[in-house]
């Protein structure tokens, strides 16, 4: 029986980038059609993320400010402020981390896919050369994403999941999951190696912390003190509190004079460079976030006379996405959902998120 798909939906518009009141929840938006090689989803959930708040703010542009994301000239920052340094095209519909079902199909896609339990592959690929990571976007930001009641996407950013879990333990997976799974890919993570996760209780920390594990991994993870039994309990071998008077020391005494093979960093700010010098001779740090600040200075000394290895981490190959769903399917890796809200909610969400009290994912149900 084919489902009756509204003509109108509710969606969280953003309408330019600044505070929370550039958030608009609307009941009068139209449902988006599939294009030719497109899917309609009915989004049964969507996960919030920093990108999310990123966009909002500007703090992408290379005109903001570092901290802020406020730009430097009159509050601007529209030239450069999406996840692919292009302008954002307001109002634009938010949200990456989709976990529903295939309602509609558009021209060219097998009716088989209606009614398919599916998550959505952020990275946005151009189907004429989809290994250019110069023409990729990502959803939620290049194009609508999962704010609302309906989304599009590429049939093929729809990937098939079978599992009895929850739609919104489904998406707390994508969005950090994939990016937590392409970090680790990007350096190579094995079994002998010894990794460091500062900010292990956030979305992409939390994940890291799960899937370094199942690779096999020595994991040493940074977190504050009230949420070290919480990381522990997501198997990490050492847990310290980020809040330690001398942090190095206090890192370099649980390696019991060894050193780090590898550092997967989502925070940055003031600590890389210590990170750098507890890193063995041939060792690899990875970065795909900044939350603790952008600008940082190194010691390039410390990078050619140890031989180290520097990775950004964003643009994932599609294999990624795929790799992770049959984690999910086969139980290796958990969804760490902290709590779910109605999509109206989302400013709400969105200081919560801001507060960092939490651990794991915030999910919109719309």
């Amino acid at each position: 029986m084919t489902k009756t798909i509204p003509e109108y939906m509710t969606a969280v518009l953003l309408t330019g980038h600044g505070g929370l009141d550039r958030l608009v929840v609307r009941d009068d938006v139209p449902v988006p059609e599939p294009g030719p090689g497109e899917v309609l989803i009915e989004v049964g959930a969507c996960g919030v993320n920093n990108t999310d708040i990123n966009t909002r703010i500007g703090w992408y542009s290379k005109s903001a400010a570092a901290e802020t994301g406020i730009g430097k000239e009159n509050g601007s920052v529209s030239d450069d402020a999406s996840w692919g340094g292009q302008a954002i095209a307001f109002p634009r519909i938010q949200g990456a981390d989709v976990a529903g079902r295939i309602v509609a199909v558009g021209d060219g896609v097998s009716s088989d896919r209606m009614g398919e339990r599916v998550v959505v592959d952020p990275i946005l690929r151009d189907p004429r050369d989809p290994g250019n990571r110069d023409l990729t976007g990502y959803f939620g930001s290049e194009r609508d994403g999962g704010f609302a009641k309906y989304t599009t996407v590429p049939h093929e950013n729809a990937v098939a999941i079978h599992s009895d879990l929850s739609d919104a333990d489904l998406a707390t997976f994508p969005c950090s999951y994939s990016t937590a799974e392409n970090m680790l890919t990007r350096v190579g993570l094995g079994k002998a190696d010894t990794i460091l996760i500062p900010g292990a209780s956030g979305g992409v920390g939390s994940a890291l912390v799960q899937l370094a594990k199942r690779r096999g991994a020595r994991v040493v993870a940074l977190t504050s003190p009230s949420k070290i039994k919480a990381i522990q309990s997501l198997g990490a071998d050492v847990v310290l509190s980020r809040d330690s008077d001398n942090l190095e020391s206090t890192l370099r005494d649980a390696l019991s004079g060894g050193c780090l093979n590898v550092v997967a960093d989502i925070v940055g700010g003031e600590s890389v460079p210590m990170y750098l010098d507890v890193l063995c001779r041939g060792g690899r740090y990875v970065t795909s976030g900044a939350i603790a600040g952008p600008m940082v200075e190194i010691d390039l000394r410390t990078l050619y006379l140890k031989d180290l290895e520097m990775h950004g981490a964003t643009v994932m190959e599609k294999d990624v996405f795929r790799r992770l769903c049959r984690y999910i399917e086969n139980g290796e890796i958990r969804p760490l959902l902290e709590e779910s809200y109605p999509l109206g909610d989302i400013q709400k969400v969105q200081e919560i998120f801001l507060a960092k009290s939490h651990i794991g994912k915030l999910v919109l149900l719309p």
